[in-house]
């Protein structure tokens, strides 16, 4: 059983949102990477690599704002946020409340284009 459904009883996404979630959810989606992102990704979270995160985060969310140009897009404001929600615990819920809400979104989009 997954510890998310164990905690809340319930399953994956109902219930109460905590910044757990979002861990949780980041560790699922680092582990369909290929290897050497996995890597990656790992050593981007240890908490020695503050200012490495902190410094791509500013630069992602700042190549999300100007979209408009070539090669940066709207994509790199969400990723941005997502990797500055390792060091602001506040930003946690926001974003699995948002991945969460993507989710319903989606699966809702899908069933209307199956009929």
């Amino acid at each position: 059983m997954d510890h998310g459904q164990a905690r809340q009883g319930t399953e994956p996404g109902t219930g109460p949102v905590t910044a757990h979630d979002w861990d949780e959810r980041v560790d699922r989606a680092s582990q369909k990477l290929p290897d050497w992102a996995q890597r990656a990704v790992r050593w981007l979270r240890e908490p020695a690599r503050f200012p490495v995160r902190l410094l791509a985060a500013i630069l992602l969310m700042l190549g999300g704002v100007f979209s408009i140009l070539p090669v940066l897009g709207l994509w790199m404001l969400p990723l941005g946020l997502a990797l500055l929600a390792q060091d602001v615990p506040a930003l946690k819920v926001p974003m699995e409340k948002s991945a969460r809400w993507i989710e319903r979104q989606w699966r809702r989009w899908r069933g209307r284009s199956a009929a």
